[in-house]
């Protein structure tokens, strides 16, 4: 059930995210990490269509995140990576090369290898009040590092950035989910008079509002990229540290724990040196805003055919 739910929810989010894409693309250049930006995306009715998969995605993922353990739930997630592509491909019509099937079957490949080889369980129900404070400012500190990276470099890497800080804040909520669910099975009042409601709103708000300049910033599969890999590897390192999940390294099993996350990196670069990720100028002359692609017109073939 809980994989069920993960699923889904990672097919949410990917819709999620070319609805907010589509919605914030037209926005002039000047509005990245500003308010501005903001009113450009209530102006369109799309983002609010994007802002309601969200809303779909966090349920689906409370329920998965109930029933089963943060490190093993969250890192699900990543097969939205390879829906993207495929709903990029199907429906949007852009010509995906070995680059980006490649790299995405590498990025999520390698992830689900770890976890199955990983095989993460356990865990208490209970953090620590120091356990909470600890995670919020290490996770807070790597936001905004990535953040501020995002105001350098090209379009690809500054939406890398821009979603890295989304990501990082986006598996905090997903911690602060899985403890909010817990809540909510003691009692409903109890929940929310607790602390962590409270704190949920607010890291999710901001994650979303890094994840709007991530989509501003450039291309939509170098942000999603960066969101999908990083927000289930930092919810492991969270799952383990916080929760006391643990993950299965004797024998064989580290030496392909290792390969794995190699794996992973070696997709993530894969995707960086797409030139669908880099941005390049698609058929419908729009640039790297998410449109349409014209359909394929196959060649005649007595005009195609070369002259005698």
């Amino acid at each position: 059930m809980a994989y069920l739910l993960a699923v889904l929810a990672a097919l949410a989010n990917a819709l999620s995210a070319i609805f907010q894409r589509i919605g914030v693309q037209s926005a002039p250049p000047d509005t990245v990490m500003s308010l501005k930006l903001v009113r450009h995306a209530l102006s369109n009715a799309i983002w609010f269509l994007g802002l309601a998969m969200i809303a779909v995605g966090f349920l689906l993922q409370a329920g998965a995140l109930h029933f089963g353990e943060l490190s093993s739930v969250q890192p699900i997630v990543a097969s939205e990576l390879l829906l993207l592509v495929l709903i990029l491909g199907a429906w949007f019509r852009y010509h995906l090369g070995w680059r980006e099937w490649g790299g995405s079957a590498a990025a999520a490949g390698g992830l689900a290898t770890f976890l199955v080889v990983a095989d993460p369980g356990g865990g208490d129900v209970s953090p620590a009040r120091r356990a909470w404070i600890v995670v919020f400012v290490v996770i807070g500190a790597v936001s905004a590092g990535c953040a501020a990276l995002g105001f350098t470099g090209p379009r690809w890497f500054r939406a890398a950035m821009f979603g890295s800080a989304g990501a990082v804040l986006f598996a905090l909520s997903a911690a602060l989910t899985k403890q909010f669910t817990t809540l909510l099975s003691v009692s409903w009042g109890h929940a929310f008079t607790d602390w962590v409601p409270y704190a949920l709103v607010a890291t999710g708000v901001t994650g979303l509002f890094l994840i709007q300049s991530a989509f501003h910033a450039g291309p939509i599969t170098s942000s999603q990229a960066a969101i999908t890999i990083i927000d289930p590897i930092v919810s492991v390192v969270i799952g383990i540290y916080l929760f006391h999940d643990h993950l299965h390294t004797a024998d064989w099993r580290l030496p392909v724990e290792v390969v794995a996350i190699v794996t992973v990196v070696v997709g993530l670069l894969l995707l960086s040196t797409s030139p669908l990720v880099a941005g390049a100028k698609d058929e419908s002359g729009a640039g790297d805003k998410l449109v349409r692609q014209p359909k394929r017109r196959r060649p005649d073939p007595v005009q195609g055919s070369p002259a005698g």
